[in-house]
């Protein structure tokens, strides 16, 4: 059986390095916030090429105090993307405002640049483009638009550690950029963590308040925060993998491009990658009308996939009440009946590459 992703090969390979950092921590006696996640912060900061990074409990909450750090609530509207997990609505409504959803470029499923300035309205305060599969979403229109409306870019990069768009790595675009590190995204944590970077201070700023119960000193509560502190183990972990992380996204890098060339002519719609994208490749996303039939032989032939993501938001009950039907955004809904993600992670060996490309063509 080759699984989709093997997550405690990736421990193995650092076993060392991880039980080291997690043993530092315990003999501290420092179990909240803290030396470890300030080094992190300092690391992580400088990796994603911003100044300033907050890490957090986990990647929703870095969108809505992101959300919040902006002051955008209840009467406001931020531009989503259709095709994303539902944790980017999720963030815009927990804090009141309406997701307005825009399709995507149907090549690179991500946000579609062209098709945002018919949804901006007066109520619009902010876009939020997804950097999904780990491919950059095409930044500088939508930059263009926002300083064009005086609007905010929130960027959900939870997907894209250590992705370049033309040239420069995701980070600090917009005004303040949203990551998580659970567990299998391309530097994870060993449970939940998050982090937002950004150039503003005042965001930095706001957001380390807001996480820390609108506190920066004990008992003194200037904000009403939550609890949301990324995890000084967590912390300690993530730092000792991020050394690894340029590595490993070049192994995925070697792994896409072994894929590309060994189903290239196999019948399915594979990954477009633009000329000003540098993608890490978290995910390896193709398509087919005969999705479900494709997955099946894929069991059968001892191949793991994923479907991500079978129900696209403005399909499920929790947005119900936006009364969108599903027809309503159908490029949404046409990729959530036929995309499916090969197997992919820097511990994939070539060798079960070689065989995932062999059990695809033999499917399809």
């Amino acid at each position: 059986m080759i699984p989709f992703l093997d997550l405690a090969a990736a421990y193995r390979e650092l076993r060392t390095e991880i039980d080291a950092a997690i043993h530092r921590v315990l003999d501290s006696g420092w179990y909240i916030l803290g030396s470890e996640v300030d080094a992190f912060e300092a690391e992580w900061a400088a990796y994603c090429e911003a100044d300033h990074a907050v890490g957090l409990a986990n990647g929703l909450d870095a969108l809505i105090l992101a959300l919040r750090a902006l002051d955008i609530g209840a009467g406001d509207e931020v531009i989503v993307p259709s095709n994303t997990y539902i944790a980017t609505w999720l963030a815009v409504t927990a804090v009141g405002a309406r997701p307005v959803p825009v399709e995507p470029d149907p090549a690179t499923h991500n946000i579609d640049p062209a098709r945002i300035a018919a949804a901006i309205t007066p109520a619009t305060r902010a876009l939020l483009p997804v950097h999904l599969y780990g491919q950059p979403a095409d930044l500088d229109p939508i930059l263009a638009l926002a300083r064009q409306h005086s609007l905010s870019v929130i960027e959900d990069a939870a997907q894209a550690h250590g992705a370049c768009y033309k040239g420069r790595r995701i980070g600090a675009h917009g005004d303040v950029v949203c990551w998580s590190f659970y567990p299998g995204k391309n530097l994870g944590a060993l449970g939940d963590g998050g982090a937002v970077t950004t150039n503003r201070a005042d965001l930095a700023d706001r957001i380390r308040v807001l996480r820390n119960y609108g506190s920066r000193v004990k008992y003194v509560n200037e904000l009403q925060g939550v609890n949301s502190r990324l995890d000084p183990i967590q912390a300690a972990v993530l730092q000792a993998k991020l050394p690894h992380l340029d590595a490993w996204n070049d192994r995925r890098r070697a792994i896409a491009g072994a894929y590309a060339e060994g189903l290239r002519d196999s019948g399915l719609i594979l990954p477009h990658v633009p000329d000003w994208a540098e993608p890490v490749w978290h995910l390896y996303v193709v398509r087919s009308p005969d999705r479900d039939g494709l997955q099946k032989r894929l069991a059968g032939a001892g191949v793991g996939s994923l479907i991500h993501y079978p129900i696209p938001p403005h399909m499920q009950e929790a947005y119900a009440d936006l009364s969108l039907a599903p027809d309503a955004l159908p490029l949404a809904r046409d990729l959530a009946g036929e995309v499916f993600s090969l197997p992919m992670g820097p511990q994939l060996p070539p060798a079960d590459a070689v065989q995932v490309i062999d059990a695809v063509r033999a499917a399809v």
